[in-house]
């Protein structure tokens, strides 16, 4: 094996690193190697940290196993003490040529094992230049890394640190650079993302950077935002949801709970009417504007009667696709100190929660039967829809093209063209 193996975990921030590295690892001349990008989300997500390092170990006895990502951010000793494991590297690390030079240069030698600093003392984040992932249709900027925010069951903000944004005119250029390739959908992606701006001059909004991308990207056709907190939603965006068809009606929420007491138990910034204000907000401004959410199942504290306001919010706000998460325990987090509900309940309501996302897909492909869509081509027979609905179609397109056709019908899972 001489091209480095990657293997990554947990969310789309950390796919885009991951290509952000190959390109690293390749100009420093990096061999016989397997990079780990972590995620330290869950306790789970780090035990399959651990469980996939074993394999990777199995599957690679002679290569040299670099771990990095969010968990060896957060515990580089757990991964440092592994015997599968030759170097340790922290997430402002990864991204820096210097790093990887240096384990190219002199694996064992002069480079230490843990280089992991302290993410809290970083200011800035660098525009990563990649020419996208996943497809050749879609590619992925990201614009912002961090978090101000101090949720009590979050880990993120310790392996992420403070909220740091990509300035205006880098994200410009990226997104021209990328429509010039041949892209025809850019998402933007961060881990606050809504707080995008904070720490710029003049402490611009995720809405200007919106309205200014469209504005000067005009042969950009579709421009897709990730994950939102919409409690942070600004004016602007709110105009560009309303007024900018090339802002696609897919938005995904950060609710996290449908409960008030629990919502100020997570420490989260909005209340259940928050959420729902917003939901139906959207939709006035852009009827076809579907929505997803991340929610989490067994917050410690919560009741049956808490858990039901949960189910509740999903049809309150309409919501189509549910990321559902049975809660897990951080240690560090103070949501690990609080009263733990038991895991068979937590698994029960993960599942109910689930149960309840299914039907509401498939209520949203039933709608779709007999209507036209714009759909994005991610390979000749697979594309998707402005709200993200995946398309199966029964005579190959042209990969990365944009092709207007009705839908025929569905599978349970995805339309059918």
């Amino acid at each position: 094996m001489n091209t480095p193996v990657f293997s990554t975990m947990g969310c789309r921030l950390n796919a885009y690193e991951t290509e952000a590295m190959k390109e690293l690892a390749t100009a420093a001349g990096l061999e016989n190697a397997v990079v780990v990008n972590t995620c330290a989300v869950t306790a789970e997500a780090v035990r399959k940290a651990r469980q996939d390092i074993r394999k990777l170990r199995r599957a690679h006895p002679g290569a040299r196993l670099i771990v990095t990502g969010c968990a060896a951010q957060t515990e580089p000793d757990t991964f440092a003490q592994m015997a599968e494991v030759d170097a340790v590297i922290g997430n402002t690390e990864k991204m820096q040529g210097a790093t990887w030079q240096g384990l190219a240069a002199d694996f064992i030698g002069d480079t230490e094992t843990v280089q992991v600093d302290d993410i809290m003392s970083v200011t800035e984040t660098a525009g990563h230049l990649i020419d996208g992932f996943g497809t050749r249709s879609r590619a992925y900027v990201q614009v912002q890394n961090g978090c101000d925010h101090r949720c009590t069951f979050c880990i993120i903000p310790y392996g992420r640190g403070n909220s740091r944004s990509v300035p205006a005119g880098v994200v410009v250029d990226q997104i021209k650079r990328l429509v010039d390739k041949g892209y025809n959908e850019v998402v933007l992606t961060g881990v606050d993302l809504t707080s995008w701006g904070a720490d710029l001059p003049s402490e611009p909004k995720l809405g200007d950077l919106v309205m200014r991308i469209l504005k000067l990207v005009p042969d950009l056709p579709r421009l897709r935002i990730s994950s939102i907190d919409s409690i942070e939603v600004d004016d602007n965006l709110m105009q560009a949801i309303a007024t900018e068809p090339r802002l696609m009606p897919h938005l995904h929420l950060s609710l996290q709970h449908g409960d008030d007491m629990i919502l100020k138990r997570m420490k989260r910034r909005h209340l259940r009417q928050d959420a729902i204000l917003f939901a139906q907000e959207a939709r006035r401004l852009r009827p076809e504007m579907t929505f997803g959410a991340d929610i989490i199942a067994g917050f410690p504290t919560e009741t049956d009667a808490m858990f039901q306001n949960s189910l509740a919010l999903v049809e309150a706000c309409d919501l189509t696709w549910l990321h559902v998460f049975p809660y897990s325990a951080r240690p560090g987090t103070p949501a690990a100190r609080m009263p733990a509900v038991d895991g068979k309940a937590i698994k029960a309501r993960a599942a109910r929660l689930r149960q309840t996302g299914a039907a509401q897909v498939q209520r949203h492909l039933e709608k779709q039967v007999g209507h036209s869509h714009r759909i994005l081509m991610e390979s000749p027979t697979m594309g998707r829809t402005e709200q993200f609905c995946e398309v199966r179609f029964s005579t190959p397109q042209q990969e990365g093209s944009i092709v207007q056709a009705p839908i025929t019908g569905h599978d349970q899972t995805r339309l059918l063209a």
